[in-house]
């Protein structure tokens, strides 16, 4: 049931006709939600390292940046509901791992910020767009995501449904419409990259596989294939977009493509743990909904330990695919990986 009384669709004010929105550097940015970036990484203790790159600074700067041109992306105008809901989830807040993981790839392989930007937003959009639909009371049925009632809590199941879908089309218009100083063919590769690791093949799959999997008596190699799908693919598609928007070499592509595979799974196995070993106050979304609904996770399979182990390993073979870049260039994506690993909430 909604908690805010439909108002009209329309207020009055005249359509604002779409053109390209650019990130514009010199804006001043927007402030992040309760859940800021600094506030989650006051959580995070990252591993002693031998370089000096300050990770906690880079996140932030990159997070207020993406947090900018979302903002500068999604205005609100006609009908004004559905881009209230629309921005009420994609300026919640959170980390923005997928968005800097897909500038930080791009800026390895020799890009610059600009060129990755419209991929970041597109790829953080359509995460949301993944939250909002997962949350719904026919899928997960959450009532709060990043410290906040859910959309469909908000505004509605129908209209959460509708704004998840406005994100997964525009994501698309917004990567052909506002992408600058990258070639045609990138693009167009970089379009068909995010629309293969989101549908049948990538996050669909693991999402319909996981639905029919709740009560089902699942191997790590069935959950395996669950989570590269529904949770790697997308942070693959991340790097992978930004390698292809800094015109990256197909041997650095698919170095990268291992690396976001790696920290993909590595992601799930932190999220599973942390699900059973950490507050709902301090994931900010309802703990332990896991194992009260008998979801088949790492820590149910393996253990508590022995998941700890796995995670360590996903990280030192993501790790091991930037051997081959600069060393001071792949810091970022890096220190990254560690705080995928090393994540508190």
């Amino acid at each position: 049931m909604s908690l805010v009384n439909p108002s009209s669709l329309f207020h009055g004010s005249p359509v604002v006709t779409r053109s390209p929105t650019l990130f514009n550097p010199t804006r001043k940015s927007i402030p992040l939600s309760s859940s800021s970036i600094s506030a989650i990484l006051t959580k995070f203790k990252e591993p002693q390292s031998e370089s000096p790159f300050d990770f906690k600074s880079y996140l932030l700067e990159k997070a207020n940046l993406v947090n900018q041109a979302l903002d500068a992306a999604i205005p609100v105008r006609d009908p004004v509901k559905i881009h209230e809901s629309m921005r009420y989830s994609v300026l919640a807040g959170g980390k923005r791992v997928r968005p800097v993981l897909c500038i930080a790839a791009c800026e390895l392989v020799g890009g610059n910020e600009l060129a990755a930007m419209p991929a970041a937003c597109a790829v953080e959009m359509i995460h949301t767009m993944s939250l909002m639909h997962d949350d719904l009371p026919c899928m997960d049925n959450d009532d709060f995501r990043r410290g906040k009632p859910t959309n469909h809590m908000v505004f509605g199941e129908e209209v959460a449904v509708l704004a998840g879908d406005a994100l997964l089309s525009f994501s698309f218009e917004h990567i052909a419409t506002a992408t600058q100083g990258v070639a045609p063919d990138n693009i167009l590769r970089a379009i068909g990259e995010l629309a293969k690791c989101i549908g049948s093949e990538g996050l669909v799959a693991g999402q319909v596989v996981d639905i029919c999997s709740e009560g089902a008596d699942v191997g790590v190699g069935h959950l395996e294939f669950i989570h590269l799908h529904k949770t790697a693919a997308l942070l693959e598609g991340s790097v992978v977009l930004g390698a292809i928007m800094g015109g990256g070499s197909d041997r650095e592509i698919e170095k990268l493509r291992r690396f976001a595979r790696s920290i993909g799974l590595l992601f799930q196995v932190v999220d599973d743990i942390l699900d059973v070993t950490k507050s709902s106050e301090e994931l900010g979304k309802t703990a332990g909904k896991d194992l009260v609904s008998d979801k088949t996770t790492y820590p149910k399979l393996l253990g508590i330990e022995k998941s700890k182990e796995f995670a360590k390993k996903l990280n030192n073979e993501a790790q091991e695919q930037l051997s081959e870049f600069d060393r001071r260039k792949a810091a970022p994506l890096i220190a990254l990986a560690n705080y995928i690993a090393y994540r508190q909430n």
